[in-house]
């Protein structure tokens, strides 16, 4: 089973850009209310074997935190989908995907 990391503060964001100098740090979005977006994380967590590359993968709720959701579009550039998935590396945004485009082993081959 997957070790989430609860992404819940806007704080988390910086923490995470400083992390992913030293290994990638894996975010993925999600809408608990979206059948897609549990399929998605159902895909990911089913995979979790192929992101051992990722010492820290986080989780965040986006129908209670959207405003940490917009912040993310912000702070790397990338237009807010749901579900999603960000791969944040040297303190950027080198991979995203959205939707059924979610797959762990695309992940891993990006990183």
């Amino acid at each position: 089973m997957a070790n989430w990391i609860e992404l819940n503060s806007g704080l988390d964001i910086e923490k995470i850009k400083e992390a992913s100098f030293g290994k990638p740090v894996l975010i993925f979005k999600h809408s608990t209310s979206c059948s897609i977006s549990s399929a998605a994380k159902d895909r990911l967590e089913r995979g979790w074997d192929d992101l051992n590359s990722f010492d820290e993968v986080y989780y965040l709720d986006l129908l209670r935190h959207r405003d940490i959701s917009n912040a993310l579009a912000a702070e790397f550039d990338v237009r807010h989908e749901s579900p999603q998935v960000l791969v944040i590396k040297d303190g950027v945004c080198v991979y995203h995907e959205s939707h059924f485009g979610i797959r762990s082993k695309e992940i891993a081959t990006a990183v």
